[in-house]
């Protein structure tokens, strides 16, 4: 089978930096879905993208698809003539469709029987006519937000596209793309090369390009950036933080990258080092620079997009230009130290939090009140927790936040430390915000951590109380994933708290009538609901989960511990077996009279062998088994209960429940009951499907 190399490439002005990887990757997937969608074979595909182009090379790719055999299926056979023996109106209407004469047709055998039908041949499909359509597909589904129209051309593109490749081999002339006319011309860097370069073949691209001053290839670039980076830290004797994301931007930003090192003076490490680092990171693009202490140092290393004869001239200028953001922060940490935290209360009443839920002083107060109720649970010192809850937000108003918005917290941090706050009350200010994304860093600190939960929660029972609760994907007020923080720190940090008595008093600092009747319940549901991911993650089976919640629940750390429990009793060799029964038993019982009144067990009225050897094994167990459970050992719990196994068996085997003699079906149903309670003292293990 005749195979060639596929090249496409659109050329354009430059694309958004942050969004580049993820445009790259998505024309690689949409033109190879566009290839399996036809069945055109193919073999290593390569993905490029630079802030002028997007490119997908596939080698080895079939020129045209094999031709195959179908079956078009008609009416079925028993309805292919009419009471008269005549073909039915559906027949001819279908015979007509496909070109044949009703004669023609054959009887084929389906799952549902006989049905008229065709068998024919489909011709391949040939790659270059499909090619067009391919591209068009895949540009259709990349992830754009907001596409742009440019000039007179009703084209529409994340950027003005100005010219496109569509090489298959030698074989060029593709149609169009984008207003723009298929070709083997691309392109090289803006500035670093000159002209339109020809390609003869695919393979040429990536040196043909290199030789222009562009490094096609994302993950390429993206190496020689993070290389370069730490070969120029390493001359300063220093470390160079590289956050992956500023990475990625960085790659989109550049394409034939050079890393300089800059300075800066040392009089502005006296800010604190996130405005520095953020002035760097967020407007200029900067990678800073640390010693082995991890304190920041005076210098930052920029990458840039030329390779200048004379460097130094490109260093002053970004050292020119970093200076007055840095000066900026000196500035505002300067300014902002003049008016504590506490004096800044009364502005966060001009903010507002949303607005039937007030104003931002009115959410300060009340998480206020609520992190002193928590505190004793959580192990806080009260009066720091309810001084944490009041100046928590009180930076919002700072010139340094407003300037940097990421320094929400951090700043108020060192603002309070200036004011002489406690030391715990400091931390919490910046704390209060971690976990911040998933696997992130938890509150250090026992203040820190009421105030994190205080503040959630505060929120949690505010927008879900307006009827708000997140619907679908739209989750404007990051409510997903408050809940899970909430529910790491409570479980990780070991916290002994009721959920259903923290949001209730979360309620209780609202006005009466702001929040919606069972705005409590309703936000617990969803905040239990928020452990199955949790543990879906951590490939626990979904029942697992389930038997334990099945509890109605509300303590997560208690929660948590039942779910690894009944994790571990599902592996034991008993646990299919007693997970049968409870269904078994909770099937009995469930069939009872509602108004069925349940009784001790009478051991008189137990007469044969087995259910005496049930009875024994319940009461000899039952002693540890609670023993275990007033200590939280539910794992122990479970276990100790896995030794009645063989009593159960042999009571299904050999026992009649529905006895006739109504005082022995009575106690036996008794027997059961005490059975049942006992698993569920733990969870509801007969909601278990253990693997066979």
């Amino acid at each position: 089978m005749s195979t060639d190399t596929l090249l496409v490439e659109l050329g354009t002005e430059e694309l958004p930096p942050k969004a580049l990887k993820s445009l790259g990757l998505a024309f690689r997937d949409g033109i190879v879905e566009g290839l399996q969608q036809r069945e055109l074979g193919h073999g290593e595909v390569q993905w490029f993208a630079t802030p002028r182009r997007l490119a997908v090379m596939v080698e080895n790719l079939v020129l045209r698809s094999a031709e195959k055999s179908v079956e078009i299926l008609g009416p079925p056979v028993d309805r292919a003539r009419d009471e008269q023996g005549h073909w039915s109106a559906a027949t001819e209407g279908f015979a007509r469709k496909q070109g044949v004469a009703p004669e023609e047709l054959q009887a084929i055998d389906t799952p549902k029987g006989q049905r008229l039908g065709l068998r024919t041949t489909v011709p391949g499909v040939t790659t270059s006519d499909a090619l067009n359509d391919i591209i068009q597909g895949s540009i259709q589904k990349l992830p754009i937000p907001r596409r742009m129209r440019w000039g007179a051309s009703r084209e529409e593109f994340v950027r003005p596209v100005h010219w496109a490749v569509a090489m298959l081999g030698d074989a060029f002339a593709h149609g169009d793309i984008l207003g723009v006319s298929t070709g083997n011309t691309t392109r090289g860097h803006r500035f670093l090369s000159s002209g339109p370069i020809t390609l003869q073949r695919p393979a040429e691209y990536v040196a043909a390009l290199e030789s222009a001053c562009v490094v096609a290839s994302f993950d390429k670039r993206r190496e020689m950036i993070r290389q370069q980076v730490e070969e120029q830290a390493g001359r300063l004797g220093a470390r160079a933080v590289i956050d992956e994301d500023l990475l990625d931007e960085v790659t989109g930003l550049v394409e034939w990258p050079v890393a300089l090192t800059g300075s800066f003076e040392e009089r502005f490490l006296e800010v604190p080092p996130e405005a520095l680092v953020s002035s760097m990171k967020e407007h200029q693009k900067y990678f800073h620079v640390v010693d082995e202490a991890g304190e920041l140092l005076p210098h930052f290393i920029t990458v840039a997009n030329i390779e200048s004869r004379d460097p130094q001239q490109v260093i002053a200028g970004n050292e020119r230009v970093i200076r007055p953001r840095l000066s900026d922060a000196a500035f505002f940490f300067a300014t902002d130290k003049k008016t504590p935290l506490a004096e800044r209360l009364p502005a966060l009443a001009n903010i507002v939090f949303q607005q039937k839920l007030g104003t931002v002083l009115e959410k300060s107060e009340r998480v206020s009140k609520l992190a002193a109720a928590l505190a004793p649970v959580v192990g806080a010192p009260v009066e720091l927790a309810r001084r944490a809850g009041l100046l928590g937000k009180a930076d919002l108003v700072t010139d340094m936040v407003l300037e940097f918005a990421d320094m929400q917290g951090i700043a108020g941090s060192y603002y309070a430390l200036h004011d002489q706050e406690h030391v715990d009350v400091a931390a919490a200010l910046a704390q209060q915000y971690w976990p911040r994304f998933a696997g992130d860093r938890l509150p250090e600190n026992a203040t820190a951590s009421t105030l994190g939960l205080a503040d959630r929660l505060d929120t949690l029972v505010g927008i879900f109380g307006i009827g708000q609760a997140p619907t679908g994907s739209k989750d404007p007020f990051a409510l997903r994933r408050a809940s899970l923080s909430v529910l790491r720190i409570i479980v990780e940090k070991g916290l002994a708290l009721d959920l259903r008595e923290g949001l209730e008093l979360a309620v209780a600092q609202y006005p009466v009538d702001v929040l919606a009747p069972g705005t409590a319940a309703q936000v617990l549901d969803y905040m239990i609901e928020r452990f199955r991911a949790w543990y879906e993650e951590d490939n626990i089976p979904a029942e697992i989960f389930k038997a334990v919640s099945a509890r109605k629940l509300s303590q997560p750390l208690d929660i948590h511990r039942r779910v690894l429990a009944v994790h571990t009793f599902s592996q034991l060799p008993q646990a299919q077996a007693l997970a049968a029964a409870n269904k078994r038993v909770s099937n009995i019982l469930g069939k009872l009279d509602s108004d069925h009144r349940f009784d001790v067990v009478s051991a008189d009225l137990l007469v044969e062998p087995q259910e005496k050897a049930l009875y024994d094994s319940i009461q000899r167990l039952s002693t540890s088994f609670q023993a275990h459970l007033a200590d939280d050992e539910f794992t122990e719990a479970l276990t100790c209960l896995a030794e009645l196994r063989g009593p159960v068996d042999a009571f299904f085997e050999d026992v009649m429940v529905n006895a006739e003699d109504a005082a022995l079906r009575h106690n036996r149903l008794n027997l059961l009951k005490q059975l049942r309670e006992l698993f569920l003292g733990v969870a509801d293990i007969s909601l278990l499907v253990v693997a066979r």
